[in-house]
């Protein structure tokens, strides 16, 4: 009895092997369009949390307003727990979306982070006075964006679009928007 050979010719390979490697686009990628009333209903939740930390004097409160900001700028919605809430559960609730451009609504979330992340640093290096009125700063443009549908950070991209200092293939749909808001 003669024993099987272990050793197999390797499968000849039809079709195109599957590339490794990460697609850092994919990673990054963040909604286009958006829905606007998600938004604004994440937005409220970043004014609760920002008031509670105010009122509470909780620096931690402000790494957790900045670590939520920098994940909905380089994730979308797909990591932060206030915008998973706002677009799983409590946008889903009201039962209509009104669309928008996503890039300046990560524009304005970058501009979140920005504030939040400055509020971090000068409150620990004990400068808190300062990281609350950024914060004060912060809790005026959410409550705008959640209260009345302005978003401030939405008007500063097409301000810096209309100047050139922001292409305009960054956002095609932009254009139409900007202009009926002009």
């Amino acid at each position: 009895m003669s024993k099987p050979s272990l050793s197999r010719a390797p499968a000849r390979q039809t079709a195109k092997a599957p590339e490794r490697g990460v697609d850092w686009r994919r990673v990054f990628a963040f909604p286009n369009p958006v829905n606007e009333y998600a938004a604004r209903i994440t937005a409220g939740l970043v004014v609760i949390l920002a008031v509670a930390t105010l009122l509470t004097g909780w620096g931690w409160g402000l790494v957790a307003l900045a670590a939520g900001f920098w994940l909905r700028v380089l994730f979308g919605p797909r990591i932060s727990p206030l915008a998973l809430l706002s677009v799983k559960v409590l946008a889903p609730a009201i039962g209509r979306a009104k669309l928008v451009p996503g890039p300046p609504k990560r524009f304005a979330q970058g501009i979140g982070a920005a504030l939040a992340s400055a509020a971090v640093v000068l409150f620990f290096m004990g400068v808190q006075p300062a990281a609350w009125i950024l914060l004060a700063l912060l809790i005026v443009a959410a409550s705008l964006e959640s209260l009345i549908g302005f978003c401030l950070g939405c008007a500063i991209f097409g301000f810096l679009r209309r100047r050139g200092f922001i292409p305009a293939d960054v956002c095609e749909a932009c254009g139409d928007i900007a202009d009926r808001r002009s």
